[in-house]
């Protein structure tokens, strides 16, 4: 074998080994994370590295409004407590859309997978990430319940700059913690989620608006685990 060929194999070796290395992390934290409160994610992490000050209080399960929770559903994950993590017929819709404009424009990601972007990764979009995140799906979905999840998920999205958690949004929009949510409030909380940053600024726009009403009216057909 050339030295060259020596190289490549080290280097492969090297390479495979942090990838088990990384997902045997993974799956210690997500082990942790199973019961005990979640005040770290990548973004949160990438955000406090370029200078930022994160704002966050975790909130159980219970501590966290009704209407919060059907809005998040309704709004990113309609057939969240049926499916396995993956929503096939909107990967599907997703993959065309993406085929149609040339770019990575539309995900099609669950809750779940969101969450296992938010916790162990980056928002940069590419094949390779997508593939990861499935991986860290399927863990998060085999280790944790339902209602887990959706506490997790409910507690690291960003709301704003270095805002993160329904608690801290709450608190931040509204001056009132989660668990008194009212609808109105819930369905603008959760619209802000895709673009949180502009939409802190920006809460009249006129699409925040929109989606907001869209999202109060499928709230009602959420179905909470």
């Amino acid at each position: 074998m050339t030295s060259f060929g020596k190289f490549i194999k080290r280097f492969l070796l090297a390479f495979m080994l942090l990838v088990v290395v990384f997902h045997v992390l993974v799956a210690g934290l997500l082990l942790i994370w199973k019961t005990q409160p979640i005040n770290n994610s990548m973004f949160m992490l990438t955000h406090r590295l370029t200078g930022g000050t994160v704002t966050q209080t975790w909130a159980e399960y219970d501590a966290i409004a009704k209407s919060a929770k059907q809005a998040a559903i309704a709004s990113e994950d309609a057939k969240f407590s049926q499916h396995n993590g993956f929503d096939l017929e909107g990967i599907e819709v997703a993959r065309k859309k993406n085929e149609a404009t040339g770019k990575m424009s539309a995900g099609g990601s669950t809750i779940t997978q969101q969450l296992a972007k938010n916790l162990f990764l980056t928002s940069h979009r590419s094949y390779i990430r997508k593939g990861e995140e499935a991986i860290i799906t399927v863990m998060i979905e085999t280790l944790w319940d339902k209602q887990r999840i959706l506490t997790a998920y409910l507690n690291v999205a960003e709301f704003g700059k270095g805002i993160y958690g329904i608690e801290a949004a709450a608190q931040h929009y509204f001056h009132k913690s989660a668990a008194k949510l009212n609808r109105d409030e819930s369905a603008l909380l959760i619209s802000m989620l895709t673009n949180p940053k502009y939409y802190q600024d920006n809460q009249n726009d006129r699409r925040l608006r929109n989606k907001q009403r869209i999202v109060k009216k499928r709230m009602n057909s959420a179905a909470l685990p």
